[in-house]
């Protein structure tokens, strides 16, 4: 079976297909950013780690480890992914380092943390695959 670009549906609309492609290129890097911010937030403990952290304005790895019941290596694994992408950023106070989400990423991350709160006792299902 080859592989085509073509659609086989009757009437395409050009205009909407030449659109659609423009419209990616001008936000590719928008798509980019928000991409590789919710694969860092869609690891269940990452977006736990991120949603203390913006409760607490901050926090070091100790609190996380023992609100996570993690180890605080775990924890700094999870952290160390959140640092190189720049969602985090640290302070250092003599030898504890403190974590607090970047502001530039906020507005991507606080709709999340809102949806935590207000579905708080809601039964969610998901449909499964």
């Amino acid at each position: 079976m080859s592989k085509t670009t073509s659609c086989i549906r009757v009437y395409a609309d050009p205009r909407q297909i030449a659109d659609g492609k423009e419209r990616l290129q001008r936000f590719e890097a928008q798509i980019r950013h928000l991409s590789r911010v919710l694969e860092l937030a869609g690891n269940e403990v990452r977006l736990k780690i991120l949603y203390l952290i913006d409760a607490e304005q901050q926090l070091c790895p100790c609190d996380l480890s023992d609100m996570l019941g993690m180890s605080i290596p775990a924890v700094s694994q999870h952290l160390r992914k959140l640092k190189d992408a720049q969602l985090v950023l640290t302070r250092r106070a003599g030898q504890t380092i403190f974590y607090r989400i970047a502001p530039e990423h906020l507005p991507v991350l606080k709709p999340f943390f809102s949806y935590i709160e207000q579905t708080s006792g809601q039964t969610i299902k998901l449909a499964e695959s």
